[in-house]
């Protein structure tokens, strides 16, 4: 067959309308007339008064701005100490008879925590005690047979009376600390010089003469040595550090073990020289420990050592803090914040609610579902609130959460 020019020309613009026609149809999408199969299309939905699409609130977390005090607290690391750490010796030689301790263990003030023998020790006793009892006896046959004591001249009573009186006004002098020890014991020594020469410091005098003293000062030693093979807990505590065992021999001022009163702990840490003036006794101080993270324990300020380190230009800090239920350990690193300026009645927002929009700052408020900008003030400010001079005033409700990409008078929906 022979196509002319005009057939073939007709038959290309045929197939061009028809691709076209095709294109368009998957394109769009649309269905035709009368095709009853056909999904209808999602139109957004206006309002019939403003033909406008509808908003959907956005959700915003507020708080109320308050008046309250504003704390200006300053930073530093800090350890951890006991306020009450002994380390128990022996203060006697002597087998360990019992222990009646382990690790960890929670004891009372005054309670048996190491039994020595004591068999050596009741022995010593004995022989004191023979000895002093000889000394006695020796001493009351001389009296048997001796002169009867004389009484005083009444010139010598007068004397006695006298001396004694100043030996009292010396006794309550060394007590308030108007004369020393040496001052009193002259006076004292005197009046004792005084008694010998009357005769009624006799029996004193025989029973040093013959030994009798020295034998019962050797029997109250022996009985000290008798109380000291009972080890007891100076104080109430937990032990820690145990190193004996039943059957070991001790010597004296050996280690036996370690107790603790953890129920109060100690902090302490640096301050920088130029901070010192800031602080004062008694200031609250937030502590956290990175064994309790979210947690804030609190304490006080009891002392600021005298003495600036000449090398790190800091001084020591101490502060306190009970500790009942002994979740803080000895040795355990703190983040300390101690407050060392409290400024009362302010009106307070949020650090996270100030933005700064156009090199001002600036908070929102919700009013009648709007987010309203308010261009504010700031005055003294720590790491959690800013204070507010104006632009908002008390009871205003500050979003705080989502904020960060509102216009002003957006549609808002507050949320707990």
């Amino acid at each position: 067959m022979i196509f002319t020019k005009r057939t073939l020309a007709f038959s290309l613009g045929i197939i061009i309308v028809a691709a076209l026609s095709y294109i368009f149809i998957l394109k769009n999408g649309r269905p035709r007339d009368g095709d009853a199969t056909a999904e209808p299309i999602d139109q957004p939905v206006a309002t019939a008064a403003a033909g406008r699409v509808e908003e959907t609130p956005l959700p915003v977390k507020t708080v109320t701005a308050r008046r309250g005090d504003l704390v200006i607290r300053l930073k530093s690391p800090g350890e951890a100490f006991t306020e009450k750490k002994a380390l128990i010796k022996a203060e006697v030689p002597g087998v360990v008879k019992e222990v009646k301790v382990e690790e960890g263990k929670r004891v009372r003030a005054g309670e048996v925590l190491v039994v020595l023998d004591d068999q050596s020790s009741r022995l010593r006793i004995e022989k004191a005690e023979a000895e002093r009892l000889n000394r006695l006896s020796e001493m009351l046959l001389e009296n048997q047979f001796g002169e009867p004591e004389q009484n005083s001249p009444g010139s010598m009573a007068e004397e006695l009376r006298l001396s004694n009186e100043e030996v009292e006004k010396a006794a309550s002098r060394l007590a308030m600390g108007e004369i020393g020890q040496a001052e009193f014991d002259k006076c004292r020594n005197a009046h004792e010089v005084l008694l010998i020469e009357a005769g009624m410091k006799k029996q004193e005098v025989q029973a040093a003469a013959k030994g009798l003293t020295q034998a019962e000062i050797e029997v109250a030693i022996a009985r000290v040595e008798l109380d000291k093979t009972k080890v007891l807990a100076p104080f109430e505590g937990i032990v820690t550090g145990v190193k004996i065992s039943t059957g070991e021999s001790v010597g004296t001022g050996q280690d036996l073990f370690t107790l603790v009163d953890i129920r109060k702990i100690r902090v302490e840490t640096r301050v920088l020289e130029s901070e010192i003036g800031r602080i004062r006794t008694g200031r609250e101080a937030d502590l956290r420990f990175a064994a309790y993270p979210g947690r804030v324990f609190r304490g006080k300020v009891r002392a600021v050592s005298p003495v600036v380190d000449p090398e790190t230009r800091t001084c020591g800090a101490h502060i306190v803090l009970d500790n009942p239920s002994g979740e803080i350990k000895p040795g355990m690193h703190a983040e300390v914040e101690i407050a060392v300026e409290v400024f009362r009645d302010r009106l307070l927002v949020p650090q996270e609610a100030v933005l700064v929009r156009g090199g001002r700052k600036l908070v929102f408020v919700v009013e009648n579902g709007l987010a309203k900008w308010r261009h504010i003030e700031p005055g003294l400010e720590n790491e959690r609130f800013v204070e507010v001079l104006e632009g908002v005033k008390e009871g205003d409700e500050i979003i705080t959460d989502g904020h960060l990409t509102l216009a002003h008078d957006a549609e808002v929906k507050i949320v707990e």
